[in-house]
C-alpha cells in the first residue's frame, strides 16, 4: 500500500530521520509537517509544527537559515498562553513593570532559550511586529529583554504568549536566575579551559623529547609519541575548541568572515593534518600547537567575560539591596511584617538601624543617617531628617524613623540605574563598529593571502605548503579589533560606576574622551542649588560668630530652607531659646537668655524696635534672600544667603582648563549672578539670561565651528541642549527629565569625579590606540615571517595566543584606578 503524502502536489512526505525540525528532537510516529521554502519538513509535535508555521507565514524564515542551535521544544506551548493572564494584575506588574508615558508602559523580561544570535534577532522581529509594541530590545549578554507598548492596544500576557508562542520561555527579570545562567556558561568554560590545558601540559611531554631528539628516535617509539599526543588533543579538537567553531559557522551564515573564521580553520587544518600525518607516519605532526592555541584563546575569552561578568554583577548587586520584606505600619498603629512587593504608594513603614530602605519615599518621623555608596559611590552617611528623601536599597545606619512610600518597583531610582546601565551595555560604541569593520575585512584579506601563499609554496615546496598555510591564519592576530576593545569599554564603565558616575550610553565615554568644550549650567550644577550662608553685616556689637548663634537659636525651630542654612552654618552650636512663635511668611520671635528677638524679613525684626534699616544698607548685595536679626533696642546683624558655589567646583574647572578644554557657563539667571560666579571660578566665557534657546544655539554655534561640546545641566530647561550636544551630563540631583537625556549621570554630590572621569576616559581610548597599535605592529611583523615559511605552527600558535593575552590584560587595567 503506497503511503499518501500530506503535501498537496507532488512534493514527496518530510524525512523524519532527521528529527525535529524545529527544535531537534526525535520525531514519532505521529507526522507534523510543516512547509519550509518549498521544502517539507517534519516536525514532533503541534507545538513546533504551530511554532515553525508561525514563523514562516511572518515572513521569518532566515531564522532556520541564521541559527546556531536548535530552538526549545514547544509542547505544550498552546497551554501557555492562557496561563499568562495573571501577568496582567497591577499588583503583579508592580515590581517589574514602569509607567513609559500616559498609556505606555515598559516591562523588564529574562528570556529563556536564547541560543545565538539568529533567537535574538527572531524575538525582536517578531515581537515588533506586533500591535501596540513601540520598542523591544534584547541583550544577548544577559538575555534581558526589554519591552515598551501601548496598554490601550495591547497587554503584555499577549507580549509573553508571542514569546511563548515562538518555543522561548519570557518571564519577569529575576537576577537570581540571570546570576544562574551566567554560573553556568563560566562553569563550562572553565571545563574547557582545564580540558585545553591539562591536554596542552601533557602534549608538550610527548613533543619536546621528539623535538629534542629528531632523528635519533626509533620510528615507533616516534610513532606511540604522535598517537598518544593524538589521544590526548582529540577532546581539544571535538570539546574545548567548540566555541569557535560556533562562532565561524554564526559568521559564514551570516554571509561574513569574522575573527573565529581564520582560528577554526587553523585548528581543524592543523588537527586533520596532524592526523592524516599520524596514520601515514610520515611528515610533521602539530598536536601541541592544537592545544596550546586552543588553551591560551580561551584564557583570553575567560577573561574578557570576568570583565563582563563583573559589570553583571553589579548590576545585580544593585537589584538585591532591596530587601525581601518590610514593617508595615497600620491605621491603628500597630505594624505588620509584608513581601516588598506588596507595598503601594502611600504606604507608611518603619525602618530600623541596619535594615536597607525597601522602596523610594520620605521620612515622616525621626533622624537617622543612611549609607548610600553603592548607590551613589558617596562613602560618607547622609544624614535624614523629617521631609528628607529616602531611596530604596540605601542602608538605615542609626534610628529608628517612620517613612512614606512615594515609588515602587520599575519606577524607583534604584531600578533607574539598573535600566540606564542595561541601555550602555546594549549599545555599541562608534570606535567598536568600525574595529568590527576593519576586523572582518582583515580577515578577508588574510583568507586570500593565505590561499595565494599556499598555492606558491605548492609549487615551491608542496611539503611546506600546508604547515606555511596553517602558520598564517594562527600566527596573525585581530582579537584586538574584535575582542579588546568592548573589554576595554566595559572595564572602564565599571570603574566608572564604582567611582559615582553612572554611564548610560554605549558611545559617552568615547565622546568624552574627544571633547574639546564644557558647556556648563549654574544653578544646581556649579552651585548646590540649595540655600547657604554667604555673608553676615553685623549691626550691633556682637561678633558675627555671635549673631548667627543667636539666629540659629531661633532657627532651630524652623523647617524652612532659610532656617536649615542658618542652623547647619552654626554647625549646630547655639544657644537654647524659649517661648518661640513664627508668624507665616514674616519670621520668628523667641527669648534667648531673656533677651526678646525677632529674625525674618526687615520689616517684621523694624516692628519689634520701631527703627529703619539704615540707609546704606538698604541696598544688599545681589543675594537670593536677605535676613535681618533684632531685638527690641534695634538692629543686631543681616544674614545674607545665597546659592553657594561647590566645594570642588574651582578645582573642576582648573583640571578641565589645564586638560586642553575649553569651558563656559551659561545659565539663565541675572547676568550680574553669573558674572560673579564666574570670576569666583576662574570662567572668561559666559553669559546670563540664557534661555533654552539661547543655550541651544550657543552649542550648536560651537558645534559649527567643529567643537566636541559636552554639556552639563541639571533642569528641565537643560533638556533640549543637553540632547544636542555631542556628550551630555546630569547631575545625580538633577530632575528626572535631564537625566533622561544625560548620557553620564554622576551619582553623588562630587563634582570632581567629572574630572577624573575625562581622564579616564582619554585613558580608555589610550590603550584602545595601544591595542590597536600592538596589533598592526604585530602583525606586520608576523605575517611576513610566516608567508617566507620561517614561523611554524608552534610558533605561531604561541605568538597569536600571547598578542590575545596581552591586550586582553592591557584592556582589564581600566577595571583598576591608574596610579
Amino acid at each position: 500500500m503506497t503511503a499518501t503524502s500530506p503535501f498537496p502536489g507532488n512534493h514527496p512526505a518530510p524525512d523524519s530521520a532527521a528529527g525535529c525540525f524545529h527544535c531537534g528532537l526525535p520525531v514519532g510516529d505521529a507526522v507534523f509537517p510543516v512547509r519550509v521554502e518549498g521544502a517539507g519538513r517534519s516536525t514532533c509535535c503541534r507545538g513546533c509544527q504551530a511554532v515553525a508555521q508561525t514563523i514562516i507565514d511572518n515572513g521569518l524564515g532566515a531564522y532556520y537559515r541564521n541559527r546556531t542551535a536548535m530552538a526549545p521544544s514547544a509542547q505544550g506551548a498552546a497551554a501557555i498562553p492562557a496561563e499568562l493572564g495573571v501577568y496582567d494584575m497591577p499588583e503583579v506588574q508592580r515590581n517589574f513593570v514602569r509607567d513609559a508615558g500616559e498609556h505606555e508602559k515598559e516591562a523588564s523580561l529574562l528570556i529563556d532559550g536564547v541560543t545565538c544570535a539568529a533567537c535574538v534577532w527572531l524575538i525582536e522581529q517578531s515581537i515588533a511586529r506586533l500591535a501596540g509594541v513601540s520598542a523591544v530590545s534584547l541583550n544577548y549578554a544577559t538575555r534581558r529583554a526589554r519591552v515598551r507598548w501601548d496598554s490601550r492596544v495591547t497587554a503584555l500576557s499577549a507580549i509573553l504568549g508571542a514569546v511563548a508562542g515562538l518555543g522561548y520561555s519570557a518571564h519577569p527579570y529575576d537576577a537570581g536566575r540571570a546570576e544562574e545562567r551566567l554560573r553556568r556558561e563560566r562553569g563550562v568554560l572553565l571545563w574547557r579551559l582545564f580540558i585545553a590545558g591539562f591536554s596542552m601540559m601533557q602534549v608538550m611531554m610527548y613533543a619536546v623529547p621528539v623535538y629534542i631528539a629528531k632523528g635519533a628516535m626509533t620510528p615507533d617509539i616516534e610513532q606511540l609519541m604522535r598517537l598518544a599526543s593524538f589521544v590526548l588533543t582529540l577532546p581539544v579538537a571535538l570539546w574545548s575548541a567548540i566555541p569557535f567553531y560556533d562562532g565561524a559557522w554564526r559568521d559564514l551564515r551570516r554571509g561574513r568572515v569574522g575573527m573565529d573564521v581564520p582560528v577554526t580553520l587553523g585548528i581543524v587544518i592543523a588537527f586533520v593534518a596532524s592526523v592524516y600525518a599520524t596514520w601515514t607516519a610520515s611528515g610533521d605532526v602539530y598536536f601541541d600547537s592544537v592545544s596550546m592555541f586552543v588553551f591560551l584563546l580561551l584564557g583570553a575569552r575567560f577573561l574578557e567575560m570576568e570583565a563582563r561578568a563583573k559589570a553583571v554583577r553589579t548590576q545585580e548587586r544593585l537589584v538585591r539591596l532591596v530587601p525581601a520584606t518590610a514593617e508595615r505600619i497600620l491605621g491603628d498603629g500597630s505594624a505588620e511584617r509584608v513581601v516588598a512587593a506588596a507595598l503601594r504608594p502611600g504606604d507608611l513603614l518603619r525602618v530600623r538601624p541596619g535594615e536597607a530602605i525597601p522602596a523610594d519615599g520620605i521620612v515622616v518621623e525621626g533622624r537617622s543617617k543612611a549609607d548610600e555608596s553603592l548607590l551613589t559611590g558617596e562613602s560618607r552617611p547622609v544624614a535624614k531628617r523629617p521631609g528628607d528623601p529616602l531611596t530604596g536599597g540605601a542602608m538605615n545606619l542609626d534610628g529608628v524613623v517612620t517613612m512614606r512610600v512615594t515609588r515602587i518597583g520599575e519606577d524607583t531610582v534604584l531600578a533607574g540605574i539598573v535600566r540606564l546601565m542595561d541601555r550602555a551595555q546594549t549599545e555599541k560604541p562608534r570606535i567598536a563598529q568600525l574595529a568590527d569593520h576593519v576586523a572582518r575585512w582583515f580577515v578577508a584579506v588574510l583568507l586570500l593571502l593565505t590561499l595565494a601563499t599556499f598555492a606558491v609554496w605548492w609549487q615551491i615546496d608542496p611539503q611546506q605548503a600546508l604547515w606555511v598555510a596553517v602558520a598564517m591564519l594562527v600566527v596573525t592576530c585581530p582579537c584586538a579589533l574584535s575582542l579588546a576593545t568592548p573589554a576595554a569599554l566595559t572595564a572602564a564603565t565599571g570603574s566608572a560606576y564604582r567611582a559615582g558616575v553612572l554611564v548610560t550610553r554605549g558611545t559617552a565615554l568615547e565622546t568624552l574622551a574627544r571633547a574639546t568644550h564644557f558647556v556648563f549650567d549654574k544653578t544646581g550644577t556649579l552651585t548646590s542649588g540649595r540655600m547657604a550662608l554667604a555673608g553676615v553685616r553685623t549691626l550691633a556689637t556682637e561678633s558675627p560668630e555671635r549673631c548667627l548663634a543667636l539666629a540659629a537659636a531661633l532657627e532651630s525651630w524652623s523647617e524652612h530652607p532659610v532656617g536649615r542654612a542658618l542652623v547647619a552654618a552654626a554647625n549646630g552650636v547655639h544657644p537654647v531659646a524659649s517661648g518661640v512663635g513664627a508668624v507665616t511668611g514674616q519670621g520668628i520671635e523667641g527669648s534667648v537668655g531673656g533677651r526678646l528677638l525677632r529674625i525674618g524679613s526687615p520689616d517684621y525684626v523694624a516692628a519689634l524696635h520701631g527703627q529703619a534699616l539704615p540707609s546704606d544698607l538698604e541696598c544688599v548685595p545681589d543675594a537670593i534672600a536677605v535676613v535681618a536679626l533684632g531685638d527690641d533696642k534695634g538692629w543686631i546683624a543681616l544674614f545674607l544667603l545665597d546659592d553657594v558655589v561647590r566645594h570642588d567646583a574651582a578645582a573642576l574647572v582648573r583640571d578641565l582648563v589645564a586638560g586642553g578644554v575649553r569651558v563656559s557657563l551659561l545659565s539663565g539667571d541675572r547676568r550680574q549672578r553669573v558674572a560673579h560666579t564666574a570670576f569666583e571660578l576662574g570662567i572668561t566665557d559666559y553669559a546670563g539670561g540664557a534661555a533654552p534657546a539661547d543655550k541651544l544655539a550657543y552649542v550648536e554655534k560651537l558645534q559649527a565651528r567643529g567643537a566636541v561640546v559636552a554639556m552639563v545641566g541639571d533642569g528641565v530647561n537643560d533638556a533640549p541642549v543637553l540632547a544636542r550636544a555631542q556628550v551630555s551630563i546630569a547631575p545625580g540631583s538633577g530632575t528626572e527629565l535631564a537625566q533622561v537625556s544625560a548620557d553620564i549621570i554622576l551619582l553623588g554630590d562630587r563634582l570632581d569625579v567629572l574630572a577624573e572621569t575625562v581622564r579616564e576616559a582619554r585613558r580608555t581610548l589610550r590603550v584602545i590606540r595601544q591595542n590597536l597599535g600592538w596589533t598592526m605592529a604585530y602583525n606586520a611583523v608576523a605575517l611576513p615571517l610566516a608567508m617566507a615559511g620561517l614561523v611554524t605552527p608552534l610558533i605561531a600558535a604561541a605568538g597569536m595566543s600571547a598578542s590575545s593575552l596581552l591586550v586582553v590584560l592591557n584592556a582589564l587595567r581600566l577595571a583598576a584606578p591608574e596610579k
